[in-house]
């Protein structure tokens, strides 16, 4: 079963994804802040990180940052999650930290994000 780990300090969303991604087949883990995010991804190695931006104690960018500098974190895949429309975080995001995507929060479903992570598992 794939891993999903879910960094997002907003609880309501982040029980709305976890039951999306758990109930089209996916094992989920959950963080309410950069630091424990980047904890369990470093010890647990999930498949997929969806991974917000603004957050306590450390934000998306930090903690994407931080995880390229491991070997397994170099190729990890996430995809960035915010409500911010900033395009020069998104292109940071994804240019220069290898986010797969850089999602707007109220422009996606939960079962539209399940969708795009279905196809960026796709072997």
């Amino acid at each position: 079963m794939q891993k999903i780990l879910i960094v997002e300090d907003e609880e309501a969303l982040t029980m709305g994804l976890s039951d999306k991604f758990q109930n089209s087949g996916f094992a989920t883990l959950v963080a309410k802040n950069g630091i424990d995010g980047l904890a369990q991804a470093m010890d647990q190695h999930p498949d997929l990180i969806i991974l917000d931006i603004l957050m306590p104690q450390m934000d998306g960018i930090t903690l994407l940052k931080k995880l390229r500098e491991d070997e397994w974190g170099k190729t990890a895949k996430v995809v960035m999650w915010s409500n911010s429309k900033d395009l020069d975080v998104a292109e940071e995001s994804k240019k220069e930290l290898g986010a797969l995507d850089f999602l707007i929060k109220s422009e996606w479903t939960f079962g539209d994000v399940v969708k795009k992570a279905e196809k960026f598992l796709e072997p």
